[in-house]
């Protein structure tokens, strides 16, 4: 199995992504997560760049790392200028990091007329950047920027400046892709006709913009790239980097690299979601591998079929990477769906059962009128439920009443909702105000019910989705609503489907109280039953 170096660049590249902003103690986490994957090299950033990189580099001294080794990134010295007098090298050295990598132009096109400067300048300042760094530290990479572009507008400058980083030392020529506009085919050529020229490893890095970042990448790699840069989830300038969690399953799962120890694939969807939390961005559901609709299956063929064996509609177990497969229900479903999400839940039923045929209806009929419960399977579940007769009802609704009065151009508007419950016979009637009329009736159900069921307190609304479903009816037409709620352990997500859009939101709050109360209830008998197990 041949070996190869996953060199991760989310915390640089990945953080020029726009909408994304890592704090130093963010960094430091990524950092963690990352080794713990197992990657070869994580580049921290450019310390010479800002404070925050530098910031980066004295605290990551104080991370044990088990299989990563922290980079730091540098540009060549400045034309004319002297190594030993050029601040963005002094800053590398500063750094403490034991690896560098520095970039240089491989493109003509960008020596003249980004840099400013000759082609035999540049050439002399990555022969003299890399000798420099490669006497003071243990390794040194060279990231030959716009690499392919450069090899077609002109091969000889490009392989020019390859060979001054070979012969100052460098430890591996990175090809890059930087304008991410080659196609894998070009990025084949390329690869193959460098490496029957250099006597040291190659590298690859690939933006996304062509969309064929990943492609590009594996190509390199058949060819004999030995070194893959790349960031968790694509996350980069632009359209974004090389998607490492695509990358890796695929190199390792299906050509047979070695990228990371074998038990850490695993791992690869909670880093994939850790990351995304950092950058505060929603995880895409369809991103391949670790996207909660990679291994989600709605057709009833699908499903019927998946049941029987999981290569029927999978191209490789969901769990190796991390990740589960879904049973979604829809319109579309059959029985086999409705078996399937009923073994989910711990239900055990048979596709021929009468309830089957009636949450099949239910569903029919629901969706008819807007409801989805692709993202709201705790509604799903409810619904399932009560179809056997197995939904509790925690409370009983005597009515709410919501005020949103607006009492003049300049001032917020006041609203305050009102909610009368039961529970066990007895009332609550309580009132809150809120910043809008779904959170002041969020406040006063919770307000109402917390006497009851303290565990509520736990509950938080993680997303809050508004749909107005399609319709002539204009500002009459029905709207979805979608919750995401959360109580620290679980996360869970409910739907309502109304004209009135506080009555959708009602329905799908209720839902989630309802759920979690459910939840706590089954968690509570699980505990008896262990309980009584152990006293015999």
């Amino acid at each position: 199995m041949k070996k190869i170096a996953i060199y991760d660049t989310t915390l640089r590249d990945g953080a020029q992504a726009e909408d994304v902003t890592f704090s130093v103690e963010d960094k430091l986490r990524i950092t963690e997560r990352l080794d713990d994957l197992g990657v070869a090299y994580i580049e921290g950033g450019w310390p010479g760049s800002n404070p925050r990189d530098a910031e980066y580099f004295r605290s990551v001294k104080n991370v044990s790392l088990r299989h990563a080794t922290i980079v730091a990134f540098c540009s060549t010295r400045r034309a004319g200028a002297k190594c030993s007098k050029d601040a963005n090298l002094q800053a590398i050295l500063k750094s403490g990091a034991p690896v560098a990598t520095v970039v240089g132009k491989a493109w003509d096109f960008h020596v003249l007329h980004a840099l400013g400067t000759t082609m035999e300048e540049h050439l002399g300042a990555i022969y003299e950047t890399i000798a420099y760094l490669k006497k003071r530290l243990d390794t040194v990479f060279f990231d030959a920027e716009h690499s392919f572009d450069g090899y077609r507008a002109n091969a000889d400058y490009a392989m020019a400046s390859l060979e001054a980083a070979q012969d100052a030392g460098a430890d591996c020529l990175c090809l890059c892709d930087t304008n991410g506009g080659r196609m894998p085919l070009d990025v084949v050529q390329v690869v193959r006709d460098v490496a029957s020229k250099v006597s040291v490893p190659i590298g690859i890095h690939c933006h996304n913009d062509s969309g064929t970042a990943v492609a590009a990448s594996i190509a390199a790699v058949i060819e004999g790239a030995r070194q893959v840069q790349g960031t968790i989830n694509g996350l980069g300038e632009r359209c974004g980097n090389a998607d490492l969690c695509s990358i890796i399953p695929n190199l390792q799962l299906k050509l047979d690299f070695h990228c990371i120890p074998s038990a850490n694939l695993s791992k690869l969807k909670d880093i994939s979601r850790f990351v995304y939390e950092m950058t505060n961005l929603p995880p895409p559901k369809h991103q391949p591998f670790v996207g909660d609709s990679a291994f989600a299956h709605k057709g009833g063929l699908h499903v019927s079929a998946v049941k029987k064996h999981n290569r029927t509609y999978e191209h490789i177990s969901p769990e190796s990477v991390g990740n589960v497969r879904r049973i979604l229900i829809s319109d579309l479903a059959g029985r086999s769906n409705i078996e399937a999400k009923a073994r989910q839940f711990g239900l055990k039923i048979k596709s021929r059962d009468p309830e089957v045929k009636t949450i099949l209806e239910q569903v029919k009929d629901l969706e008819n009128r807007g409801y989805q419960f692709e993202g709201a399977e705790a509604s799903f579940e409810l619904l399932m439920r009560g179809a056997f007769g197995r939904r509790k009802r925690f409370f009983e609704l005597h009515g709410f009443r919501v005020i949103d009065e607006k009492r003049s151009g300049e001032v917020e508007p006041y609203v305050e909702a009102t909610v009368m419950v039961e529970v066990g016979g007895r009332i609550a009637h309580t009132a809150a105000v809120g910043n809008g009329p779904v959170n002041a009736l969020d406040n006063a159900l919770r307000k109402a019910l917390e006497l009851f069921y303290p565990s509520l307190n736990d509950v938080e609304l993680l997303d809050y989705k508004v749909r107005v479903l399609p319709s002539n009816a204009g500002t009459a037409s029905q709207v979805r609503v979608l919750i995401e709620s959360t109580d620290g352990v679980d996360k869970w997500g409910t739907v309502g489907v109304s004209e009135n859009i506080i009555e959708a939101s009602y329905e799908a709050l209720v839902d989630s109280i309802d759920y979690k109360l459910y939840k706590d209830e089954k968690r509570k008998k699980s505990k008896l039953r262990k309980q009584k197990k152990k006293t015999g």
